[in-house]
């Protein structure tokens, strides 16, 4: 890693830019078709609801990599932390420590805030994703699973 590394939150104006890297992400994770997101909604729900907030990582002033997160809390601790919802490092940059740069400046994120962890899903497919969140030393939750209720099983309890 001897570029220039830089760090900045988006803007406004970086809507598209997020917008690309949400859809490189979906044909890394190839799941392309899953993407349903126009930027006017980035746009409601990033920066006029304020729900969440992306980061990028810059390599010589250009963006490599970017990380979509949230607040989020935990009642058992009282603590909140940091849920983050995606990561990617383009391509060219990977295997060169961008991935662990930007997982560092997260975790100093969380720890500005005081919060007192960082949350993500891994699809267990993702061998490589999973190796690389064990190097840095996260776990593999086996106490728990993630349940989802969407589209129309959402519809049928929200009407009921």
């Amino acid at each position: 890693m001897a570029e220039n590394v830089t760090f900045r939150y988006a803007q406004r104006e970086d809507v598209p830019l997020i917008m690309e890297f949400v859809r490189a992400l979906a044909e890394y994770e190839k799941m392309p078709d899953l993407v349903c997101a126009a930027e006017k909604d980035l746009e409601e729900w990033l920066f006029d609801k304020k729900r969440a907030e992306v980061l990028f990582l810059e390599v010589s002033g250009k963006e490599a990599g970017f990380a979509l997160f949230f607040d989020s809390f935990a009642s058992y601790p009282g603590k909140g932390g940091i849920y983050l919802d995606d990561l990617y490092i383009k391509p060219e940059y990977r295997g060169k420590g961008y991935g662990k740069a930007l997982f560092r400046r997260l975790a100093q994120i969380t720890r500005e805030r005081g919060g007192m962890r960082i949350e993500w899903l891994c699809l267990k497919s993702n061998l490589p994703s999973i190796g690389f969140y064990e190097t840095m030393g996260g776990k593999q939750m086996e106490m728990s699973t993630t349940f989802r209720l969407e589209k129309d099983a959402l519809e049928k309890l929200a009407g009921e």
